[in-house]
């Protein structure tokens, strides 16, 4: 049995790697390679495996998918009003609905991050800061409305 296991563990050391040439294990290497600190390039994965796969145009599709997605989250994090007279079981499906987005567009965002690609990094900034304006805009501009006079 101590034979077999060190056979087995000679295997997986890589001492008995039969069948795959020196090329194949550092292409192979090379392509599972994830960084661990912040690094500026097209030669991201970001979400999905082999996207966006060193390709300059599905790099800046990605930089704005990921900005678009902030922006969303960001809109989304207000609670959507709902209108008196609504049964609350149909006001707390249509909340948690919009919450259940908003949630799922910021755990895409943050594993987006986790590249460590500071472009994606800042498209998630500059997308999250553009979505709280707007939300903080809108906000400030009914607040500013002027109330109709009451009729005595």
């Amino acid at each position: 049995m101590s034979d077999q296991n060190s056979d087995n563990m000679s295997s997986m050391s890589g001492d008995n790697m039969s069948g795959m040439g020196s090329g194949d294990l550092s292409n192979t290497t090379r392509k599972m390679i994830m960084h661990s600190s912040l690094y500026w390039g097209k030669d991201a994965i970001i979400v999905f495996p082999n996207w966006p796969n060193e390709d300059i145009g599905m790099y800046i599709l990605a930089f704005f998918f990921v900005f678009l997605l902030a922006v969303a989250s960001e809109v989304l994090s207000i609670s959507p009003t709902v209108r008196g007279g609504t049964s609350p079981t149909k006001a707390g499906a249509v909340q948690a609905g919009v919450y259940a987005f908003h949630i799922g567009f910021t755990y895409l965002i943050m594993l987006s991050v986790m590249s460590f690609n500071v472009g994606i990094f800042l498209a998630a900034v500059a997308g999250h800061t553009l979505g709280f304006f707007l939300v903080k805009a809108r906000t400030q501009a009914l607040v500013n409305q002027p109330q109709a006079d009451p009729k005595v």
